[in-house]
């Protein structure tokens, strides 16, 4: 990269299927999103799946992912994720429902 130039700005939508309820999930994700400067929200679905958004850089939305692994108790079997438009003026990463 180079200098004076920003880091590249994406957003995504995930939903996480396996065991991702009831263990700290939302939690664990909103700490390592505030760590990493993420921004966006989580919540669970009546499905018993989590859904998240999550705005930053693609470093940051992988390390972000890399921690909800890392997470004790916490099992993800499966992860959809797709692309969502930018979200301008967004700050902090909220926990819902």
């Amino acid at each position: 990269m180079e200098q004076n130039q920003t880091p590249r700005v994406v957003r995504r939508a995930y939903r996480f299927t396996g065991w991702v309820q009831g263990v700290g999930f939302r939690w664990r994700a909103r700490t390592a999103a505030d760590a990493l400067g993420v921004t966006g929200c989580v919540e669970n679905d009546s499905d018993g799946s989590v859904y998240l958004e999550a705005q930053g850089t693609p470093a940051a939305l992988d390390s972000l992912l890399a921690a909800l692994y890392r997470g004790p108790y916490i099992q993800i079997d499966r992860v959809e994720t797709r692309p969502l438009p930018l979200v301008d003026g967004e700050r902090g990463f909220a926990v819902r429902g």
